[in-house]
């Protein structure tokens, strides 16, 4: 079992390829470092993404958010690096990650990133009555 933070993402195959379904992941303990003060960021992170051919798989995206901790970064250039990262590995049909960052400085900062494949359309939403 590696104890080490990577950038190595890993996939595996979707095992549904021919139907639209989301994949939502929540990811509350994202850190990373203030480029200007070195200071840590605080942020949860909600990727959510409809897969195509590919599925990112957990233990590596854990040690791939890890692999941050260290490192340097603006809100908006890291929420955009993760995203291009893996929308480089899956080619998603849509994806989208909110990258929420604790109040630092008396700011909080909410990020959101999307992709969308081209000629992908979602699905109509369906709205089911509340349950009693």
């Amino acid at each position: 079992m590696t104890a080490q933070p990577s950038k190595a993402l890993e996939t595996f195959d979707n095992p549904e390829p021919s139907r639209d379904y989301t994949i939502r992941l929540e990811i509350p303990e994202f850190t990373c470092l203030c480029p200007l003060t070195g200071q840590p960021d605080f942020a949860a992170l909600t990727l959510e993404y409809v897969p195509d051919a590919l599925c990112v798989e957990l233990k590596s995206l854990k040690l791939y958010i890890w692999s941050f901790r260290d490192e340097g970064a603006f809100h908006e250039a890291v929420s955009n690096q993760i995203l291009n990262d893996l929308v480089k590995l899956l080619a998603p049909r849509f994806m989208r990650l909110t990258a929420a960052f604790r109040v630092r400085g008396g700011i909080a900062t909410t990020v959101t990133v999307e992709h969308r494949k081209e000629g992908w359309v979602s699905p109509e939403s369906v709205a089911l009555p509340p349950e009693r």
